[in-house]
Parts: C-alpha cells; structure tokens; sequence
C-alpha cells in the first residue's frame, strides 16, 4: 500500500522536516507534527473502503503515519459507542453518548491506540528498544505491544504509582525503573536519557508518530455516530493530546469529505490538584502555568502538559469551556457512571463525568444537544481511589436462616 507520510512540521513556524525521530523544531524550538499528503488521499478514503476493513485503528491507515504495514494494534481499537439514556437521565440532558475505551485492547486504555502507532514507525526507523514515561496507562501499554512487537524495553513510572498499573506493566518483563519523583520529573529524566540512548521513547522522540494515534479515538466517534460529529464533546485532558488530536481527526475527516464540517465544541476536564489547562482557558490566557499535581486521579497528574497551549487553542477555536473536579467529586462520578451504566472507569472517566455533569449545570453545555463523554481507562487499575466509598460485602452462613437473618427480600 502507498504511505501518505511526507514528513514534519513546525506547529509554529511551519518549517518542514524528514520523517524521522524528531520532535522539536532546530529553528524556533516549537513541537513538530506529522503532515500528511492529504490531495493524494482525498476521493481514494472512502466510507466504502473503511467499512470493508477490520475493526481496528487499522481501518485508518492513510491518515496514519506509517509507510510500510503496521506491527502492532491489529485488534486495538473500534471499541464501544453507545447511547447512555440511563446516565444522560441522570445528568439531566436528553442526547448522552459514551466512547468507551476502558476495554480498549490489549491493555484497557487508549494508550493502546498510540502506543501501536508509534512502535509501528519505530520499527520502520530501525529501533529495538521502546520507552515510555508514564503515569501508569502509557507504562501498561507500552510494556505489553512492545513485548508482541519483539521489541526491548524500558519504562519509567513515579514511584507512588497505584499498584494495579505497576502490575499491570511488569507481567510484561519490562525493565520498569520507579523514580521518587512526580510525572514531570519522571519526564524531564526521561528527556535526558532520550539523549544519550538509542531507544524509542514513545512520547519524546517519537511523539509526532505517538500523538497521531489519538485521531482514531475521533475517527471512531465520527464513524460510529453515522460520519457525523457530536455538538459536544468532554475529554479528560492530562498532557491535552487527545483533545487536540480528536479535533484534528474530526477536520481530516472533513477535508477527506467523509463528514460535514464539524461543528463540534471541546470540553477539557481535570482534576483541581492538577488543572493547568482549565486555568487558562477559564483566565482567557495563552500562558500554560505549571502546577505540582496533588490528585488521586493520577493518570491525568501532569503539571506541566506537552499540549497545554493547544488544548487550550482547541477548545477557543471551538467556542468549548473546561472545568475540574474535587476528589470527592471524582468518586461520586466513578460511582454514577458504574450504577447508570454498568462501566467502572479510572479516576480519569470520574474526572470526566464529574466535570460534565458541572458543565451542564453552569449552562455551558445545553440540555438539549447531542453530548459524548470520553471514557479512556479501565477502572480496575486504580481500585485504591474507591475501595472505602463503597459497600462490603453481606456475610452469611451457608444455611438458609442465616440468608433470611441477613438478607431482606
């Protein structure tokens, strides 16, 4: 098949550069991004096409930055979208979609979508080696793909990661170093390191193929809502890549004439002990403020997000808002979406629930238009954050009067 891959560019100063594994700009020092030959793509991406294809991120491949077959992620993607009548009941609103990517495959998050993407171009440049810094989903997903991948690797998490996630990545062998640090100083580490090895690291010198991954989330969305957009959409926003990158899919999608022009508005959602992003857009500022997180929704604890500024851009183009949430919040949320819906989700899916729930009320996104929340982990990594907020178990004795002593019918 033909690659559509020309190479990168400045998100800046638009300067173009070979697709290799770069990430920052020589000239102005600006994040580069994989640009596409988009008139040679455009009437041979069909809906028909798409269709025909398997139900993986995959179906895609021309808007995705590879140029040969891809190596990993060959059943990571397509996961369920659905209408959520029981929770929009809830949250008083009359249209409510959930993606939900907390069965994303192979590790329950939708770090599985650009964790494939990026090996998948990894290898095409030649490296062995593949490394992450992570808050714990990243780590899982490059711990597992890396292993089908053939690949070594090397993954660095915070040291007070939940012990769900730190399980999570070591039944893969990796070498797993816990640094006694938070997120940003597990990833300025990280950066250093990048330097002086020849490794892959996932999310810095190969994070223009890494962040493209995240258009498939917004692929998806589009394809599974009849090729449309929603006029609302939350998502959680840790460095803010997947709400830039959902907004970027939505557009390509368009220039391919596979949809209307969008229309949607962009919500970020963060936790108040790390919410960069909601600060400035709520202060109208181009100024991402670095904070140090102190959350229990540490899959989103990133104090000084890559993505930040762009987020925020997305969500101004998009006439969108953002909110955060309390931890009290964040678990009443988890709690909601599991008994509305049937979904355990992460801290991140309780930050996202919780702070549409707070848009609704504020008015800021109406009751009567179509709504997506964005689900992007499995609930089972980080246990610790509700396990004494809810019930215990009934205990009885294997005779039916102590069941009629101690349980009501």
């Amino acid at each position: 098949m033909s690659s559509f891959l020309k190479g990168l560019r400045c998100r800046e100063c638009s300067r173009e550069f070979p697709a290799k594994a770069l990430f920052v700009c020589e000239y102005c020092f600006g994040s580069l991004e994989v640009d596409y030959d988009y008139s040679a793509i455009e009437g041979r991406l069909t809906r028909e096409l798409i269709r025909s294809r398997p139900a993986s991120i995959w179906r895609y491949r021309e808007l995705l930055p590879i140029e040969g077959e891809p190596t990993v992620g060959f059943h990571t993607g397509m996961t369920p979208f659905f209408r959520a009548d029981r929770l929009a009941h809830a949250l008083g609103v009359k249209e409510l979609y959930i993606k939900d990517d907390s069965v994303c495959h192979p590790t329950l998050s939708f770090k599985d979508r650009v964790v494939a993407v990026a090996l998948s171009r990894a290898k095409e440049l030649g490296f062995d080696t593949a490394a992450c810094a992570s808050t714990g989903n990243l780590a899982n997903a490059v711990s597992a793909l890396s292993a089908h991948a053939g690949m070594k690797r090397t993954i660095f998490i915070p040291a007070d990661l939940e012990a769900g996630k730190v399980v999570g990545s070591l039944i893969y062998a990796p070498r797993l170093v816990a640094v006694e640090g938070n997120y940003d100083e597990v990833n300025r580490l990280c950066a250093e390191v990048a330097a002086r090895t020849k490794w892959a690291f996932v999310n810095i010198n190969i994070r223009p193929y890494y962040a493209e991954g995240s258009k498939t989330y917004g692929f998806e969305i589009a394809e599974q809502m009849g090729w449309n957009t929603p006029q609302h959409i939350v998502v959680p926003a840790a460095s803010g890549s997947l709400l830039v990158k959902i907004w970027k899919g939505f557009k390509e999608f368009h220039k391919m004439g596979l949809i209307p022009k969008p229309k949607t508005k962009f919500y970020a959602a963060q936790p108040q002990g790390c919410a960069p992003i909601v600060t400035a857009v709520q202060e109208g500022s181009d100024i991402i403020k670095p904070v140090k997180p102190k959350t229990i929704a540490k899959s989103l604890a990133i104090g000084n997000p890559a993505d930040g500024y762009y987020a925020a851009d997305a969500i101004r183009e998009t006439q969108g808002w953002a909110a955060e949430t309390s931890d009290a919040e964040i678990v009443e949320a988890i709690k909601l979406l599991a008994q509305t819906e049937g979904i355990f989700t992460e801290t991140a899916g309780g930050v996202t629930v919780a702070a549409a729930r707070k848009l609704i009320e504020e008015k800021r996104i109406p009751k009567d238009e179509s709504i997506v929340i964005c689900i992007t982990g499995q609930g089972l990594k980080t246990q610790e954050a509700v396990v004494d907020h809810i019930g215990k178990p009934i205990r009885i004795k294997p005779t039916l009067a102590s069941f009629e002593e101690h349980v009501k019918t």
